[in-house]
């Protein structure tokens, strides 16, 4: 291994610690740097006098790993087989062959999709949504890095039902400001939004600071793509020479001086309508002559024109060439001009730049090793989502007036994940390699509650895990939802509901993947489902075609069908008390098919299905 025996205090540049680190030379590999981050955790959980939990059963590491990777529960026949490989490198043969399925890149697309989606500003963002869940699984499937994705979504033009890069963007409207929140929350983990009107109350962000990053993005136009009198869909444009009238209002007024020794030819001190028919301000005159000729004299002094104020506020997310940050003690003022700067490296854009231009330099500085919050924030959000718990939480709230938990931890994976070319296989295969991640539930860790990371945590299961975790149990055709789930209405009406079971499923149980687990609950419309729907209750069936069936003509013997059906919707067998109740349970019932029935149904409503273990 490459790793000192010891802690050091070096890390790559631009990755300074808040603790102690390890050094490593050059890029590791997946089994270097978990053994590293395990060193790193039992370390930590030593010196609070905390025991960690052992590693957990085969079984339940095969149903924790195929929910994470490819968002579904194992079939029977991989619970079976893995239970029975005697190779002590079935786990890592797991971890590759599922970070290799067509089922890990939709999986995590759709993540990604409610991250981006579930916060849209813009009502009619739905329209993109399928478009972009396509475009990530294409991504993900072809091993991108996260700079690289990132920096499409950053710099992305073109028609939104067409180039899912646009989906970040189209979601917010192409408004600066909400776009500039969204960059800082979903790529930095660091919640700007708050300085939009005032300083951050409780974190060192300044107002300017946040409007200084809005100022990469005025450029952006949202537009309506027309066939006819027919509205078709949206585009996201570049736009470099403004045709906003509140630009060529604001671009006079910087010029004022210059404008008004040209147009004023007779040098009377005053402009008349004659005086600027044929110049630009001839457009715009009448406007100017109503608010600024204070003296009604017919025409404006050099004064009166620097002080007309143009009463509409920017029409943002239209296209504008720069930004104003606005005076909250005159609304009706443009506010104030503010230059692109990037708050974390103080990077800031030559002037004269194009709109692609600015955006494309901005991404390169966001991605860059200096940019250490980039990569921090895309490991403690994979972190979280796969062991239940961040270094930061809310994972989306980070930045450096937080204090993590294990920090040395998380700047050994954000630096190895950034020398790995922003791998994000590469960061999910090491982050389950490890004993962490692999460690069992228990109820109880007693001292260990200031201590993260001693044994697994429980987590509820994302409305699309859950969705492909109930058709694989019951058997039932998932092709049909798959792909996009926003169509084009017909006779052209763009904004229907949700079209598949999935996406339909997704509306009733999906929650915003950045919400910390202590806030997620669930509620009466989903328990209704769950005991009520007749999707469910048609495939809940053991007298017609449906996975239940089968398994009950495969195995007569009750106690054998008992511990199949476990091993189908638990991904487990039957515990000895389990097998107890159930049988007893088919005695009382008297009828073999409806006690399975109820059995089955009794399964899918547990905590264990709806939660990850």
């Amino acid at each position: 291994m490459r790793f000192s025996a010891c802690c050091v205090t070096t890390l790559l540049v631009g990755l300074a610690s808040t603790a102690s680190a390890v050094e490593f030379s050059g890029r590791g590999s997946s089994v270097e740097v978990a053994a590293e981050v395990d060193r790193l955790v039992l370390a930590e959980l030593k010196t609070n006098g905390v025991e960690p939990a052992g590693l957990s059963a085969d079984e339940d590491f095969l149903r924790r790993v195929t929910l994470d990777i490819s968002g579904t529960l194992p079939s029977s026949r991989d619970v079976t087989l893995f239970g029975l490989d005697p190779n002590q490198s079935k786990r890592n043969a797991v971890i590759e062959r599922l970070l290799e399925s067509d089922e890990y890149a939709e999986a995590w697309a759709r993540y990604w999709r409610d991250v981006i989606f579930l916060r849209a500003t813009n009502m009619r963002a739905g329209l993109s949504s399928g478009v972009f869940v396509d475009w990530m699984t294409e991504n993900l499937k072809d091993n991108r890095g996260w700079d690289d994705i990132a920096t499409d979504l950053l710099t992305a033009t073109g028609d939104v039902r067409e180039n899912g890069s646009t989906a970040l963007i189209f979601a917010q409207e192409g408004l600066p400001e909400d776009v500039a929140g969204e960059v800082s929350r979903v790529f930095l983990g660091i919640q700007m939004q708050c300085a939009n009107c005032h300083d951050h109350p409780w974190d060192k962000w300044k107002r300017e600071q946040f409007h200084e990053l809005a100022a990469f993005f005025p450029r952006i136009s949202v537009r309506p793509v027309r066939e006819g009198n027919m509205l078709r869909s949206y585009e996201i444009v570049s736009v470099d020479q403004s045709v906003n009238p509140q630009d060529r209002f604001l671009a006079m007024k910087e010029n004022a001086d210059r404008i008004f020794r040209f147009s004023d030819r007779n040098r009377d001190g005053k402009l008349v309508k004659s005086e600027v028919e044929n110049n630009p301000l001839g457009r715009a005159f009448d406007a100017l002559l109503e608010r600024g000729d204070t003296n009604k004299d017919g025409g404006l002094s050099l004064t009166e024109l620097k002080a007309v104020e143009f009463p509409m506020p920017m029409q943002t997310g239209r296209g504008s060439t720069e930004h104003f940050m606005a005076d909250l003690n005159n609304p009706s003022s443009p506010g104030q001009k503010i230059e692109p700067k990037f708050f974390l490296t103080g990077y800031s854009p030559k002037s004269g730049l194009s709109d692609q231009e600015r955006r494309t330099t901005f991404s390169k500085s966001l991605t860059s090793s200096r940019s250490e919050w980039f990569s921090r924030a895309f490991v403690n959000r994979m972190w979280a989502e796969m062991t239940g718990e961040g270094f930061y939480m809310p994972i989306d709230d980070m930045g450096p007036d937080r204090t993590a938990s294990l920090p040395e931890v998380l700047d050994l994976l954000a630096v190895q994940f950034s020398s790995n070319g922003y791998d994000i296989r590469w960061l999910m295969k090491t982050i389950a390699l490890t004993q962490t991640y692999q460690r069992a539930v228990r109820s109880v860790d007693p001292g260990s509650e200031s201590v993260p990371f001693a044994s697994a945590t429980p987590t509820r299961l994302r409305g699309d895990q859950l969705y492909s975790s109930i058709m694989t149990v019951l058997g039932s055709d998932n092709a049909q939802t798959r792909g996009r789930g926003q169509q084009m209405g017909a006779g052209g009406g763009m904004y229907r509901g949700p079209r598949s079971p999935r996406d339909q499923f997704s509306v009733l149980f999906g929650f915003d993947p950045s919400t910390p687990q202590a806030d997620i609950t669930g509620n009466v419309p989903q328990a209704l489902f769950m005991m009520n729907s007749p999707l469910l209750a048609g495939q809940i069936n053991a007298r017609g075609f449906t996975k239940l069936t089968g398994l009950l003509r495969t195995f007569p013997e009750n106690e054998d069908a008992i511990n199949e059906l476990y091993v189908l919707v638990l991904a487990r067998e039957s515990s000895d008390r389990e097998l107890k109740i159930a049988t007893e349970y088919i005695a009382e019932v008297g009828n073999r098919e409806e006690a399975f029935e109820d059995l089955m149904w009794s399964l899918l409503n547990s905590s264990e299905f709806l939660s990850k273990r």
